[in-house]
């Protein structure tokens, strides 16, 4: 059995080399898996594969640096509404939600091809964040919902916007990744680790914790 710290060089190693990993965050925070994708040459078919496999809410988590640099917003801040006042979450003190785009290249931004090119030029932006350009390239509102990582990111917060740039981070990638959440057909609720470790090993993916991922990123 690989033991922790290798089990995270392994997940830090195969997202370096374009592979998807599994990461749960904690029981007190969402007690969800999600499925992390590297952005930089995502496909139709991972796109495919997240709807299908996992089916939560496919987005981009980037760094606080990139989204400062590209003036890009907390979703809750831009809303003069009554939705938007703070509310009790019960699995964190925010949410890391920011705008959602398209990129200028899309038809109706939908579709998995669509989707996978937004994502593709995002992680372009993030590798060289441009504000001016960012604004030629992409439209909002769109189908990727962008995320907002904390500044300290594992240090501040840990949830999986952090824990996907962290391990991109880790990887010498462009700080940004794909998160989309495992869900339960049968039980209508979030897929227990317990499915996502069997997934992870049916498929041959590295399966990882949040835990270990911030004792390993101390």
């Amino acid at each position: 059995m690989m033991s922790k710290s290798n089990r995270i060089a392994a997940a830090v190693d195969a997202f370096g080399d374009g592979e998807p990993v599994l990461v749960y965050d904690a029981a007190d925070r969402e007690s969800e898996v999600d499925i992390v994708y590297p952005p930089e040459n995502i496909t139709h078919a991972d796109i495919a594969r997240l709807r299908n496999d996992a089916g939560g809410l496919i987005c981009v988590a980037l760094s606080d640096t990139v989204c400062r640099t590209l003036g890009l917003p907390f979703l809750r801040e831009t809303i003069d509404h009554p939705v938007a006042a703070e509310h009790d979450r019960g699995y964190g003190d925010r949410s890391a939600s920011s705008l959602s785009v398209n990129h200028i290249d899309t038809f109706t931004g939908i579709t998995d091809a669509d989707r996978a090119l937004t994502i593709r030029n995002l992680s372009a932006c993030a590798a060289t964040p441009d504000v001016e350009g960012f604004a030629e390239e992409f439209r909002t509102p769109g189908h990727v919902r962008l995320l907002r990582a904390a500044p300290g990111l594992l240090d501040d917060r840990q949830g999986h916007t952090e824990l996907g740039v962290a391990i991109a981070r880790a990887a010498d990638c462009p700080p940004a990744a794909v998160v989309c959440e495992m869900l339960d057909d049968e039980s209508g609720d979030a897929l227990s680790r317990a499915a996502a470790k069997e997934y992870a090993n049916r498929e041959g993916l590295v399966y990882v914790e949040a835990t270990t991922l911030v004792d390993y990123f101390a």
